[in-house]
């Protein structure tokens, strides 16, 4: 049982929840994640650590509630417990020896891409930070990601927050403005990961992304989370989840995370019923 030390909401449907996790925070690196079940009937979900405390023993995580299980997770409340906790799972990020570095956050990807650009600002490198979202109310992380970027890009989709675009557009323009970049980490929505990647190989820069595929022991044994990359099977929990964003099959990627949508929406939809009726 893991208690729940502090839960706020970053937007309508984003959570941010700290948790008392001794050891895992004892462990834990950038990229690294958890898996957890909020309660006893519940199913087990990967989420990203996004920030670590260990001398108070706690672990930050940060998630949308748009299924079954996040809906479970986001009733619980301060003071409450989750159920089962089990990490630092995968692989923790590449990140010494940069010198200069973009970091590009697409929606709640910018969850995972916060700490890895506090990480490369607080050891020294030079980070520039381009994050997009759909519309103005769903940003979050604003003032974090600001505090340890050399320059902060913020765009929307639709322009509501008075600076129109996508995040390759963002990338671009510093780019095409004289940016030399070691690397580029990319994390968000894989169809933004895609063309971020396809981006920074016009540019022949190096590129690296987190991928979240369906996952469920997070071991390896159950290979539920496998990607092609590089022309590879591997395993996103074991061998990832940061991999070369200029040979993974975005495609492929896609059209497993969708193979469950159906049945989660169906899910969901019970919760909901569930709760409303008391």
């Amino acid at each position: 049982m893991y208690k729940i030390l502090e839960k706020r909401a970053l937007n309508r449907d984003t959570i941010f929840m700290r948790a008392h996790a001794p050891y895992v925070a004892s462990k834990a690196l950038p990229g690294q994640f958890i898996i957890l079940r909020p309660t006893e009937d519940s199913e087990r979900i990967p989420l990203t650590i996004a920030g670590y405390d260990r001398d108070a023993g706690s672990i930050d995580i940060i998630f949308q509630t748009v299924g079954a299980t996040t809906l479970k997770l986001g009733a619980l409340n301060e003071g409450e417990y989750i159920k089962d906790l089990v990490g630092p799972l995968g692989k923790p990020s590449e990140l010494d020896g940069y010198t200069s570095a973009a970091v590009v956050g697409g929606g709640l990807g910018c969850a995972i891409a916060y700490p890895q650009a506090k990480y490369l600002s607080e050891n020294g490198c030079r980070v520039d930070i381009v994050t997009g979202f759909r519309t103005a109310d769903l940003i979050i992380l604003e003032d974090e990601m600001r505090a340890c970027a050399d320059r902060f890009v913020l765009l929307t989709d639709d322009g509501s927050n008075g600076n129109k675009g996508l995040v390759t557009d963002g990338l671009r323009t510093l780019i095409e403005g004289g940016a030399r970049y070691d690397v580029v980490i990319a994390i968000g929505p894989p169809i933004m990961m895609k063309f971020v990647s396809l981006l920074t190989k016009e540019y022949g820069i190096k590129t690296i992304v987190s991928l979240n595929p369906i996952m469920i022991d997070g071991t390896g044994m159950c290979g539920g989370c496998r990607v092609t990359v590089g022309g590879e099977m591997k395993f996103a929990c074991v061998d990832g989840p940061d991999f070369d964003g200029h040979q993974v099959d975005f495609d492929e990627l896609m059209r497993r995370n969708a193979m469950y949508r159906e049945k989660e929406t169906h899910d969901c939809n019970l919760f909901k019923e569930k709760t409303s009726d008391g």
